[in-house]
């Protein structure tokens, strides 16, 4: 979901002194409710807004984005998984994403089997990469979303913790970082237990297998 924060210039009744105000990061809607509030008082001097990567944006297109959000998917998270087969030298990949829209709760999975990977990790970056492709196709943007793996080298080094000296690896990650910032996507890269992502490895081992899985499920939870 993205955050904004507000800077604004404001003006005291008495003594025409003014002071500098800036609040914490908010939900688009907070910040114009809050935007909305101080108009109001009558004792803004200015007011400026920023979202997490600094970049400035106007009332005239929060508002805007915020008729976008109504019907666009928010509140996404994404699970990936990458398989490796030295044997047969192919790759199984797995997605799912969790996301809300038109105040329903929906789940993608999605699994493909790829040829010419080196290794699990090189394997983790393409599920990452596929995952991008699918957020591209349902049309999430201008948002913060959360990506779980269970690889620590795809992610730290997806979100820069950790150099990449591979050029396979690169190729990847230069992919995924382009296709972030054509949909203005703030990721947040988390680690977690295999336990905790047996979804997405599953439909890795299944892509592995040669069964092909493609869906998108309203959610009753």
């Amino acid at each position: 979901m993205m955050k904004i924060r507000i800077e604004w210039i404001y003006r005291i009744p008495k003594g025409n002194r003014t002071f500098f105000m800036q609040s914490e990061f908010m939900t688009l809607n907070d910040v114009l409710l809050l935007s909305s509030d101080l108009e109001k008082s009558g004792r803004l001097k200015s007011i400026e807004y920023f979202d997490q990567q600094d970049r400035s944006w106007t009332k005239k297109e929060l508002d805007k984005l915020s008729k976008i959000h109504e019907t666009e998917p928010q509140d996404v998270s994404v699970y990936v998984d990458g398989g490796y087969d030295k044997n047969t030298k192919l790759a199984g990949l797995g997605i799912v994403i969790y996301f809300t829209q038109h105040q329903k709760k929906w789940r993608i999975r999605r699994n493909e089997q790829i040829e010419y990977i080196t290794d699990n990790n090189e394997a983790e970056l393409a599920a990452m990469h596929v995952a991008m492709q699918l957020l591209e196709e349902n049309e999430v943007r201008h948002q913060t979303i959360t990506l779980y793996s269970d690889s620590q080298v795809a992610v730290n080094q997806a979100s820069g913790e950790w150099p990449s000296y591979e050029e396979n690896y690169r190729l990847w990650l230069d992919k995924i970082d382009d296709l972030k910032g054509k949909m203005k996507l703030e990721v947040q890269y988390v680690q977690i237990e295999r336990k905790d992502n047996k979804e997405a490895d599953q439909l890795a081992n299944q892509a592995l297998s040669g069964i092909k899985i493609s869906g998108k499920k309203e959610r009753s939870t």
